[in-house]
């Protein structure tokens, strides 16, 4: 029998009242058609400065995000750990792009560690590279573009902020993961994160990369950058994903006529995914993974592979993460069994954070098999506890 079935310590922290509430959404979420027009609706309501904060924060936002700051993402951050279920910071404002809204992230993201390296509570913070500066500059740098000399500027002021934040959680030796962007702009972020890694991951593994193994090349670079930490005696922080943004990969190959930089189908992308963990099981003295993953099999993949290279449950150098509001049959089973496990907790003002609930919104209704599951294993709570 599978260790993600057990539905009573999947769903034991939500009440009757937030059961429903994850029932209607993930029922709208599944439903492709009702799902994308409440996305352009929603859309439009912003363009037209229709007051819609009030309707977002008691559905979609308590459902996938923390709170509106730290401080009132305190309480899921304490429930979570009731279930030994730790919490990944994630300041999830996204699509600014003045200097002031980059130092915000940086010194949110700065916080973040500071608090997270006084609590076992939160094993990690992270953020995004596109939080620290305009995605037109990352495109340009990635490119090997000529840039201004305004836009040397901000090339290094985004490696400074970068710089800041990775120096900060070697002092307080709490890690941090950098999120993985589209194709096109992450070259030039891996080469600065790797260098973070080179500088501050010589005996403790403090600065993760995120690696989307839907990605046709990442397994080859992760055989590379394996190859170079053994050499230059480092050691790697990687967070797996499948990957964020499949339909922009192919979308922006077609229209500019160049192969397409991803896996076609899932299973491929499955497959990827999957070797990744094993080569990462096989070079566990050097490297430190978080799997994020919503996928049973991948889960029950990394557990046997744990078995097999006489990895501790709970080894430090292994997590597993879920997004927060999703897949709790996963979460809360793997921490039941004393895996470690740990929660994305997005936080930030409620219209700050829409782009991410838009975009998260976006990907999940494409996922029609994990929807699925989510709902069924609601359905099959609701009716569980009806009959007991």
């Amino acid at each position: 029998m599978s260790i993600f079935n057990n539905l009573k310590v999947a769903f034991k922290d939500k009440s009757n009242f937030e059961l429903n509430r994850s029932l209607l959404i993930f029922s709208i979420i599944s439903n492709p058609i009702i799902s994308k027009s409440l996305i352009t609706l929603t859309k439009t309501f912003i363009k037209l400065r229709i007051p819609i904060s009030f309707f977002i924060k008691h559905t979609i936002f308590k459902q996938f995000c923390g709170g509106t700051n730290i401080n009132n993402a305190r309480t899921t951050i304490d429930k979570l750990w009731k279930s030994k279920i730790g919490s990944i910071l994630d300041y999830s404002v996204e699509g600014k792009d003045k200097e002031v809204d980059f130092k915000r992230v940086k010194n949110e993201t700065i916080n973040n560690i500071i608090k997270a390296s006084k609590s076992s509570k939160i094993p990690f913070a992270v953020f995004k590279p596109t939080g620290l500066t305009k995605f037109s500059l990352l495109e340009k740098i990635n490119s090997n573009q000529n840039l201004k000399s305004n836009e040397i500027i901000e090339k290094q002021k985004f490696i400074n902020r970068i710089e800041e934040i990775c120096k900060t959680s070697y002092n307080y030796k709490t890690p941090v993961f950098i999120d993985a962007e589209e194709s096109w702009i992450q070259n030039g972020i891996d080469m600065i994160v790797l260098s973070m890694m080179k500088k501050y991951n010589k005996r403790e593994v403090y600065i993760y990369n995120t690696l989307q193994m839907y990605r046709t090349d990442r397994l080859n670079y992760l055989n590379d950058i394996i190859s170079i930490a053994k050499k230059e005696k480092f050691l790697l922080g990687i967070k797996l994903v499948r990957g964020a943004y499949h339909q922009q990969e192919i979308d922006r190959a077609i229209k500019f006529k160049y192969d397409i930089p991803v896996f076609e189908t899932k299973n491929k992308s499955d497959e990827s995914f999957n070797k990744s963990l094993k080569i990462c099981c096989d070079n566990i003295n050097h490297i430190s993974i978080c799997a994020g993953t919503h996928n049973e099999y991948s889960s029950q993949l990394l557990i046997d592979l744990m078995n097999k290279n006489n990895i501790d449950k709970n080894d430090p150098r292994i997590y597993f993460s879920q997004l927060l509001g999703m897949c709790d049959h996963i979460s809360y089973n793997i921490a039941e069994h004393g895996f470690n496990t740990a929660k994305y907790v997005p936080y930030g003002p409620i219209m700050d954070v829409i782009p991410y609930l838009i975009r998260r919104a976006e990907e999940n209704s494409s996922i029609s098999g994990q929807m699925n599951r989510d709902l069924s294993n609601i359905i099959g709570e609701k009716k569980r506890r009806k009959f007991n």
